[in-house]
């Protein structure tokens, strides 16, 4: 993979030069379309993914079919990172939202390259306990706070793992993320629609007033932005956020 396209993922932006160099022989770019599966919950983590472009949603998936977003994964982090420490399965279902690409790694390859580089095993666990920190609060937004709260706070968080203020993603996927009804999420977006906040069409939503979806937004967002983007330092050095 060009070495431009790999340090768009903030996680392997973090790493020093000579732990890149372990991986990035090993990395392949790989197009995600929006409805791909990348992981499928208990099942065995095959390949690990570091989007840098697109978004990523963990769901869980209920007997009845209908999904729940868990966490958002974006050019900040990394699908299947546990499989980079030990072979395990799956804990959810990792389906792409907004098409993208993203640097993809088979996870025996990338243990191999962990057990070699002491910055990308301490990388890899802190991020994994960011991304239980996530889904923490994830869980926590969705039992406590209203649906207009939790719309604002997902389209900020999407905007924040882009590079414009467009996100192609449906009403139909948006309200399956927030484990909402269409009809109560089309009725929310209008009313965002009505006081200026966004514009959409089928499969686009344009965002035209950032500012004032902050103030709608529940705050879980200024947690999760913080948690998201938080600097991964070891003793004595700190790599990039």
């Amino acid at each position: 993979m060009d070495h431009n396209l790999i340090i768009r993922n903030r996680l392997l932006a973090g790493l020093p030069q000579t732990d890149l160099a372990l991986l990035a022989p090993q990395l392949s770019a790989v197009s995600m379309k929006e409805g791909d599966i990348l992981q499928e919950a208990d099942t065995p983590i095959d390949e690990i993914y570091f989007p840098v472009s697109g978004l990523v949603s963990l769901v869980t998936v209920m007997r009845t079919g209908e999904i729940a977003e868990t966490a958002m994964v974006g050019r900040e982090g990394a699908i299947g990172s546990y499989a980079g420490l030990i072979q395990v399965q799956a804990p959810a279902r990792a389906i792409v939202q907004i098409p993208g690409t993203a640097a993809a790694i088979l996870g025996s390859r990338l243990r191999a390259a962990v057990s070699r580089g002491e910055a990308l095993r301490h990388l890899l666990l802190q991020y994994n306990e960011r991304l239980m920190a996530l889904i923490q609060q994830t869980a926590a937004c969705s039992a406590l706070h209203g649906v207009e709260g939790r719309l604002a706070r997902w389209l900020l968080q999407a905007l924040d793992r882009g590079d414009n203020s467009s996100l192609a993603i449906t009403q139909e996927n948006l309200s399956q993320a927030l484990g909402v009804r269409r009809t109560t999420l089309t009725l929310v977006a209008c009313k965002f629609r009505d006081l200026g906040l966004i514009r959409y069409q089928r499969g686009l939503i344009h965002v035209v007033n950032r500012g004032g979806l902050e103030t709608v937004a529940c705050e879980c967002y200024a947690t999760l932005r913080r948690r998201s983007h938080g600097a991964v330092t070891q003793p004595g050095a700190q790599y990039g956020t």
